[in-house]
């Protein structure tokens, strides 16, 4: 499959766009300095998100929205989201966002996101209320095909590929040791394998994965 990378060069972004290559898919990078993919061997396009238009994505089977706005900052993430929207209504271009897992539910009847236990860091707030907001426009959106894939609470740049995570929808999961747990490279599997086969068309989903 054709599929772009936005924001390839951060830690998400560059896991999911291994991932993919090495399944074989054919692999564009977009993001706002090149130099920082050099010895690479994928294809680049070097441009802001915020300037991405409709004649950009729709030549991709899916666009992967990997892109890292600096932590405290809520409007990028909306910003962003919001410029994407516009760019894919109406293509057949698929779009997989990188999410974050403070909108996930605590309790069964959805009154208690993450971001509202005690335990949530206040410098994460603003950069999950902005991911938030971008789930939510993209649940108002019609006309266009996404897929918002939450993590787990802790989201591990270095830990193990096991290969294997369990899904679910909106509610935070936890692994075999109560650990609300993902690693990065297994969260890239889970984000290739819905790209390879979609199961959750227009809705959120999250991954839980075992830590070693």
């Amino acid at each position: 499959m054709n599929i772009a990378v936005i924001g390839a060069s951060g830690k998400a972004g560059n896991f999911i766009m291994e991932e993919a290559i090495n399944r074989g898919h054919h692999v564009t990078a977009v993001v706002r300095d090149a130099s920082k993919l050099k010895g690479k061997n994928v294809t680049v396009i070097e441009k802001n998100i915020l300037e991405l238009t409709t004649d950009d994505v729709k030549p991709f089977d899916v666009v992967v929205n990997a892109f890292g706005a600096p932590l405290g900052e809520e409007q990028p993430h909306v910003d962003a989201g919001h410029t994407l929207i516009e760019a894919l209504q109406g293509t057949n271009t698929r779009a997989i966002i990188v999410g974050g897992a403070g909108s996930l539910y605590v309790d069964e009847n959805k009154t208690v996101q993450v971001i509202d236990t005690p335990d949530f860091p206040d410098f994460i707030k603003p950069t999950a209320k902005g991911q938030a907001r971008n789930l939510q426009e993209l649940r108002e959106t019609t006309d266009m095909s996404w897929t918002f894939i939450s993590p787990s609470a802790v989201f591990d740049p270095e830990g193990k590929r096991t290969g294997s995570y369990e899904s679910g929808k909106d509610y935070l999961l936890v692994n075999s040791k109560g650990e609300s747990y993902i690693s990065y490279a297994d969260y890239a599997i889970a984000i290739v394998d819905e790209i390879e086969n979609p199961k959750h068309v227009n809705e959120r989903f999250t991954v839980v994965g075992e830590s070693e």
